[in-house]
């Protein structure tokens, strides 16, 4: 019988490879906070500029992330996984050792091309049983979250005494941390899990795009990321116009970021509990427009803007914790990888649009119009949400299947069907696997023995 529990290979897989994505994705947040403030010795400083120096990133990223992670399933997860913790590093050099800030960007966009996310989520499913891959994946999330905390911590600590140099030679330190957690500390995969729940193909990525239910969420994580970028163009700047001095800030940060965490935990307990996750998912959105109104009419009440900095994180946390599920849940099945890697690079791409529009928006209408541009978009991703569909509570199944041929596959997808329980099935020939979404009704043992018995 399956252990309920991960065992002690799948521990050693999750926090091995959530350690990776944690500490690249802090080498690319701890700028953040601190670029607008410390950056303005640097020759070419402007707040557009800023804005594109801190969501330079996000471009190339989101152009190269389904290409990594087809790459990996050619050469190997961990051989492309070091190469662009490799290029990660080498951006984090470029970027340390300008003093222009079209050199800073040029760095930027670089560790962009380390694009290794889809690749350590593809090596996770490889390394993990199916009805183990959620609790996984759920381990790398929550380190992510965390780096982003932390970063908010380390970014003004560490520019406060090392100033912006400090932190990228820190961010290529990260990543050659990371090259050495891939090579000694995660284990060799000896099989790939099947494609469609890890990687993105091509073929597939305009289905995705065209699904309605799925381009809600694709649209919400581009203004989400968007938003976040274009508010860490302006609030540095607007604390410090309102009397936090650049050196306190993490002082503001850091707590808040923390406090709205349990902040959030409610509104997952109430969504799970009440079977009602579009309504928590729209008071997040609400949590954040309100915050974005308080932080455009009171610039310079840093009380006010300390208060709306919490409400900013509690929504921006719900909404970046549930994003994923919801497509997972949306998704059609064995489409997640494809699915994903929409939702990916739709994610990269708003980093590198709100950067763009942060830096603009300030330098012709200040931090006050940054503000009120960024809750117009989320008013439009609240109205976005009035169409979307109430998830349903569905597990999903990949089991290996011995199929023989083509017709033998469409025997087995239709025995699989018909099964109680089951909402989805789709069968694999290539990939010998079948694909199911079910319900509380399901039982596994007679999925089984369907594919242990179709001739």
């Amino acid at each position: 019988m399956a252990s309920n529990g991960l065992s002690g290979i799948e521990k050693k897989v999750a926090f091995s490879l959530a350690s990776v994505f944690g500490l690249r994705m802090m080498g690319l947040f701890m700028i953040m906070p601190v670029f607008a403030l410390y950056g303005q010795h640097l020759e070419g400083f402007s707040p557009l500029w800023v804005g594109i120096a801190i969501g330079a990133y996000g471009l190339t990223q989101a152009m190269l992330q389904i290409p990594m992670g087809i790459l990996s399933d050619k050469y190997g997860r961990k051989p492309i996984i070091m190469a662009g913790l490799v290029v990660f590093a080498i951006g984090s050099l470029i970027a340390a050792s300008s003093d222009h800030i079209y050199g800073v960007v040029f760095g930027r966009a670089v560790q962009g091309m380390g694009a290794i996310a889809a690749a350590v989520l593809a090596l996770a499913a490889d390394l993990t049983r199916d009805e183990q891959r959620t609790k996984v994946m759920a381990v790398i999330g929550m380190c992510i979250g965390f780096s982003f905390a932390l970063s908010l911590l380390l970014g003004p600590l560490v520019a406060q005494h090392l100033g912006l140099t400090g932190i990228f030679l820190l961010t290529a330190v990260l990543a050659v941390v990371g090259i050495v957690i891939v090579q000694f500390l995660v284990p060799n995969p000896i099989s790939q899990a099947p494609k469609g729940d890890t990687l993105a193909a091509p073929a597939k990525l305009k289905k995705m795009l065209l699904d309605p239910q799925l381009f809600r969420l694709d649209a919400g994580i581009f203004i989400l990321h968007l938003v976040l970028t274009a508010v860490f163009v302006a609030l540095p700047l607007d604390l410090v116009d309102a009397g936090l001095v650049k050196e306190k800030h993490w002082m503001l940060y850091f707590p808040a970021f923390i406090g709205a965490f349990f902040l959030m935990v409610p509104l997952i307990i109430i969504g799970v509990k009440k079977n009602n996750t579009k309504t928590m998912f729209q008071i997040s959105l609400l949590l954040m427009m309100a915050s974005l109104g308080a932080m455009g009419i009171f610039a310079n009440n840093l009380w006010v803007l300390s208060g709306a900095v919490v409400l900013f994180f509690t929504g921006f946390n719900y909404l970046e914790a549930s994003l994923p599920s919801l497509i997972a849940k949306f998704c059609p099945v064995g489409d997640k990888g494809s699915a994903m890697g929409v939702y990916s690079t739709s994610q990269f791409l708003g980093a590198f649009c709100g950067g763009m529009l942060g830096g603009g928006a300030y330098q012709l209408v200040g931090a006050s119009g940054v503000f009120f541009v960024a809750l117009g978009l989320m008013t439009l991703w609240l109205f976005l949400t009035f169409g979307m569909a109430k998830p349903v509570l569905l597990k999903s199944y990949t089991l290996e299947a011995n199929i023989k041929d083509r017709p033998h596959a469409q025997t087995m997808a239709a025995q699989l069907s018909n099964l109680t329980g089951v909402a989805e099935a789709i069968v694999v020939l290539e990939d010998k696997v079948a694909y199911l979404k079910v319900n509380d009704d399901f039982n596994l043992s007679e999925a089984r023995a369907v594919l242990g018995s179709v001739n």
